[in-house]
């Protein structure tokens, strides 16, 4: 696989929310498919190269945000993928490896299963 940025930096914006983020990600292949994925929200991307694999995750991403916010669930959902609600100054902390290994069966196959590349990058969504 060739070397690409790994970090994926977005804003999305609606009338009443913002939210911003800067992810950790993981690129693996399968079956010849160039796939980028965030453990801690459970959401890929895919592609016949890196780039557009990140692309693909652009909009997925995008998509979870939309649907999330206009349910007005993105907290719930969130803290149901492990993640920490706080206060305004720390607003958000995503789960760690050790817990998305045990509680996410798509990464535990990935990390089981498949060669991959891991970047560690600060999250951080504003509530």
């Amino acid at each position: 696989m060739g070397t690409t940025n790994l970090s994926f930096e977005g804003t999305w914006k609606s009338p009443e929310h913002t939210v911003e983020v800067k992810l950790p990600m993981i690129f693996f292949e399968e079956d010849g498919t160039h796939i980028m994925y965030c453990p801690a929200l459970d959401v890929s991307g895919y592609g016949y190269d890196e780039t557009e694999a990140k692309r693909s995750f652009e909009l997925a991403f995008a998509e979870f945000l939309k649907f999330t916010t206009n349910k007005r669930t993105l907290h719930q959902v969130l803290t149901n993928m492990g993640w920490k609600i706080k206060s305004k100054s720390r607003p958000m902390i995503p789960p760690p490896i050790s817990q998305l290994l045990e509680d996410n069966e798509n990464f535990k196959n990935i990390f089981d299963n498949y060669p991959y590349r891991k970047v560690d990058e600060s999250l951080c969504i504003p509530a």
